[in-house]
């Protein structure tokens, strides 16, 4: 989808508007935070954080590994 938005004064900096079905297919609305990534062919917007969930990702697989360990320290 290419679409242009509009940059708008909002107090002493500029911001981004963006279009209801845009803020519809990201899932996010008034008062959410939505994170930019810097890409080498531009920038990415996500409703989430792609470190954290890289994050989580290394911890599932930790989690998966250890099942036993875990379950004897749950105890």
């Amino acid at each position: 989808m290419h679409m242009p938005l509009k940059i708008v004064k909002v107090g002493n900096s500029l911001g981004l508007v963006l279009p209801k079905d845009m803020l519809a297919k990201l899932r996010v609305g008034l008062g959410d935070q939505v994170f930019v990534t810097e890409q080498p062919d531009g920038f990415s917007v996500k409703p989430h954080d792609p470190a954290f969930v890289e994050a989580m990702g290394a911890a599932e697989n930790i989690m998966r590994e250890d099942r036993d360990i875990l379950a004897v320290l749950a105890r």
